[in-house]
């Protein structure tokens, strides 16, 4: 997709709130895009979906046939709809509800009421999603890039996979955890690795402490991207050699940034 810009995108807005449907909707229009699909229940967003092309999901979490988590878990279960970027509108704090979906790959998670300011950098990170631009640069050549990705959950990994494979980078082997990363690693060579903190077995910090300290590939890149908001816990990781981090749900322009600056 090249260049595609706010007013050429297609939305499909899930709200059961008809006043909240008509709010967002005007200020989806007042960033140029027009072209909406509204819907106040999951079950009818689902078989939109599976008829006609959208470029992203805005849901808000309780529906009335579903919340917004079931509806993006439904949506990264079935293959036509796994990757459409999904943007989550909410007054919802409950981890039980917001967790699940960070891990699900999504766009943004907005509060309601959320500032213009926000939607506006949300839809901004669906076209840097849709179409990143390639990390091609005379420092970097992304089709030799060899990139471990490792996270336990596996639409995690597959966004990510997603992102990073927009941006050009074609040899991507995945993990699903740092004990699993670990044998990976001692068996091939990567010019980066993407992490996730929070995982069973052996955590991102547990990995990157084993590649600084005993691995023989002590000095690559790590970028851990994770939904962990302990900032101790950050700092900890920081103190293991870390090369960067960034949040889950992240900006795909915000990786493509931190990438030019470890690997250029």
């Amino acid at each position: 997709m090249d260049n595609i810009t706010l007013d050429q995108l297609s939305i499909l807005l899930v709200e059961p709130s008809s006043t909240q449907r008509r709010i967002i909707t005007n200020h989806l229009n007042g960033f140029g895009v027009m072209n909406i699909n509204t819907f106040a229940t999951g079950t009818d967003a689902i078989e939109t979906m599976d008829k006609d092309k959208h470029d992203l999901v805005i849901s808000a979490m309780h529906l009335e046939d579903m919340t917004g988590t079931e509806l993006v878990q439904n949506m990264r279960m079935d293959d036509a709809t796994s990757e459409i970027p999904f943007m989550l509108i909410s007054s919802e704090t409950d981890f039980r509800y917001l967790e699940p979906i960070r891990q699900a790959g999504v766009i943004a998670l907005l509060p309601k009421p959320y500032e213009i300011d926000q939607l506006k950098r949300a839809l901004f990170s669906t076209v840097h999603y849709l179409d990143p631009g390639s990390l091609d640069s005379q420092a970097i050549n992304p089709e030799t890039l060899n990139v471990l990705v490792v996270d336990d959950s596996f639409t995690a990994r597959k966004h990510i996979k997603r992102v990073l494979g927009n941006m050009g980078i074609k040899k991507l082997s995945e993990a699903e955890n740092g004990l699993e990363a670990v044998d990976i690693i001692k068996a091939e060579s990567f010019d980066l690795i993407v992490t996730d903190y929070n995982m069973p077995e052996m955590d991102g910090k547990q990995l990157v402490e084993h590649i600084r300290n005993n691995s023989n590939q002590k000095t690559i890149p790590v970028l851990m991207v994770s939904s962990e908001s302990d900032d101790n816990r950050l700092a900890a990781v920081q103190q293991a050699g870390i090369s960067a981090i960034c949040d889950k749900p992240f900006e795909p322009e915000t990786v493509r940034e931190l990438l030019f600056k470890m690997l250029a």
